[in-house]
């Protein structure tokens, strides 16, 4: 067989119709695309993101006050999480994050670890700040991050 036949072959044969597929969901839509489209909706972009490490920062802080250093780590870590999985949805985000990322989650673990209450407030503080840095850098600056004040949850140890 020559080589322009075997590729007649292969190009005939992914050109060809695949058979139309039907999807049924409540609210997801009809075709890949509008459930494509329904769910990035439901995600949003980074908004949703920042409400899940407003959580986490929050019950980061009072774990650490609290001196339940497993739970703090937890918060801390899941905050992380969070962070990376809204740079897949907004990619642009990641660059005013990289100090928070590479620098302040880091030394937020090593002052976890060190279970030593005054390395965790400090630790902290510079999150705070560096929560506030971002926020400028991402003109977003009058959403204003401050250490909690009020817990908003209870969590039993």
């Amino acid at each position: 067989m020559s080589l322009a036949f075997c590729f007649a072959i292969v190009f005939n044969a992914c050109n060809s119709a695949a058979p139309t597929e039907e999807y049924q969901a409540e609210w997801l839509g009809n075709t890949k695309q509008e459930m494509i489209d329904n769910i990035e909706e439901q995600f949003q972009g980074f908004s949703r993101t920042m409400v899940e490490t407003g959580y986490r920062y929050m019950e980061l802080y009072w774990a650490g006050k609290d001196q339940n250093w497993e739970y703090a780590e937890y918060q801390r870590e899941h905050m992380e999480e969070a962070l990376e999985e809204g740079f897949v949805r907004r990619p642009d985000r990641e660059l005013s994050s990289r100090q928070f990322m590479n620098v302040v989650l880091p030394e937020m673990e090593k002052a976890i670890a060190s279970k030593d209450l005054s390395e965790f407030l400090k630790a902290f503080e510079v999150m705070t700040n560096q929560c506030n840095t971002c926020h400028q850098m991402e003109q977003v600056g009058f959403m204003t991050v401050v250490t909690p004040k009020i817990r908003n949850t209870v969590i039993h140890y």
